[in-house]
């Protein structure tokens, strides 16, 4: 409606410089998406785990993959990166208390994926195999 032409008033809002904040679910996608970062944090619910540890526990990922992805998750604090001065050096990751607080998430998308996996065909060519 042109609000001019009509000799009224255009209803209030957001200047037109004011940039909408993008929705929380987009949030949580851009922090926790990707192929492999759910996967890495739900296996780091479990505690303290080296590189190789979750490189086995996620088959299929790459070694550049999986480092991307716990680098990104560092970077926006959901995963700690500890070095232990020692030869040949050992690196632990964990979650943070911020990274902690995905768990219900994470939960949530195991249980979904269970009842999906188990209502859907098992010849259906798009879930991926137990091992992947």
């Amino acid at each position: 409606m042109n609000w001019y032409r009509a000799g009224m008033t255009a209803p209030a809002g957001p200047p037109a410089s004011a940039t909408p904040l993008p929705c929380p679910v987009t949030t949580t996608v851009a922090v926790i998406g990707g192929k492999w970062k759910a996967v890495a944090i739900y296996h780091l619910l479990g505690g303290p785990r080296r590189f190789s540890e979750l490189q086995r526990r996620m088959p299929g990922v790459t070694q550049r993959m999986l480092t991307l992805q716990l680098r990104e998750l560092e970077a926006d604090g959901l995963v700690h990166r500890e070095v232990y001065p020692q030869v040949p050096p050992k690196v632990e990751y964990s979650l943070t208390p911020l990274g902690l607080t995905l768990e219900p998430i994470v939960r949530a998308m195991l249980a979904w994926g269970a009842a999906y996996r188990e209502r859907a065909s098992p010849s259906d060519p798009t879930l991926p195999t137990p091992d992947a």
